[in-house]
């Protein structure tokens, strides 16, 4: 069945991918950007040309996720347009690289903001919404980093990314009696065909930073090198974005809680599933074994 879907993000990488994919499915799929008119005019042609040459209903839409009131009016607009809304895609991120003391402490705040943050001033523009119809799905893109094998030069990214799972964790308790279900999608590391290294932000404290290099020379360029050494040849990004169509299309209450696409094997999912089964023994052991799944009565 066509579900409305909104996906932040969406003007590259994992965001771009899984929003074609969507549509592909044969879904109506809003493609949150911001800067539709300015920096971004450009993804929005791609995404406004695919549609065209696919057949496909795939929209851009203004989307700041740094601003509720961009959110707030993007998610207005989607509501007037299509009616109503059944999937949200939690997939604005950006990723940092550099020593963690050279990053100055509004740095790690913009950080959280985008990859923390977002979530929730979507999540305020659209929750009255689900909650008044006893429905709808939010999918949390989260990172294999949160559990997995961390290695160095990541740690803004790194935390954000952890206190996004946090966040998805809790939500997904708070939501299941209202009916909204939640599924947290964990990629692993993918060193190309997403942008993330390319388009990743540096710390501002540059004597610092130069201070780490005497005794981190070329770490950068190692963790790089390692990290796409682990992945196998075959590793594909769009797996990603196929297993974010899967999930959406499976039926209320068979959805997984959380999802691995890992070529590189960190170690995330061995921890994790170690992690969700003291979750799940801890609220049977206080009597809340319903908030594990979501309700199906309205």
């Amino acid at each position: 069945m066509s579900k409305n879907i909104v996906v932040t993000g969406a003007s590259s990488g994992f965001g771009a991918m899984t929003a074609t994919a969507l549509a592909d499915a044969g879904h109506l799929v809003y493609a949150g950007m911001r800067g539709t008119q300015g920096h971004n005019a450009d993804a929005v042609q791609r995404t406004l040309d695919y549609a065209k040459q696919h057949n496909v209903q795939l929209r851009p839409v203004e989307l700041d996720v740094s601003h509720q009131h961009s959110v707030d009016e993007g998610i207005n607009q989607i509501y007037s347009e299509a009616g109503h809304l059944d999937v949200v895609i939690h997939n604005a991120g950006h990723m940092v690289l550099g020593a963690a003391e050279a990053f100055t402490p509004e740095q790690l705040a913009e950080a959280y903001d985008v990859n923390v943050l977002s979530t929730q001033r979507v999540n305020r523009a659209v929750l009255p919404y689900f909650r008044q119809r006893r429905d709808g799905l939010l999918v949390w893109v989260g990172s294999s980093s949160t559990r997995g094998g961390t290695p160095p030069y990541l740690a803004p990214y790194f935390a954000a990314k952890a206190a996004e799972d946090s966040l998805a964790v809790s939500y997904a308790a708070e939501l299941t009696r209202f009916g909204i279900e939640s599924t947290i999608i964990v990629p692993g590391s993918f060193t190309t065909g997403t942008n993330h290294f390319a388009h990743a932000g540096h710390p501002a404290d540059t004597d610092i930073a130069a201070a780490y290099e005497e005794r981190y020379a070329g770490l950068l360029d190692q963790v790089a090198a390692r990290l796409a050494e682990l992945a196998p040849p075959d590793a594909d990004p769009q797996e990603v974005a196929r297993q974010i169509v899967r999930v959406v299309d499976l039926p209320k209450g068979q959805r997984p809680f959380r999802v691995h696409i890992d070529p590189a094997n960190d170690g995330a999912e061995e921890v994790n599933k170690v992690g969700d089964r003291i979750r799940e023994e801890f609220y049977e052991r206080i009597g809340l074994s319903d908030l594990l799944h979501p309700a199906t009565d309205n």
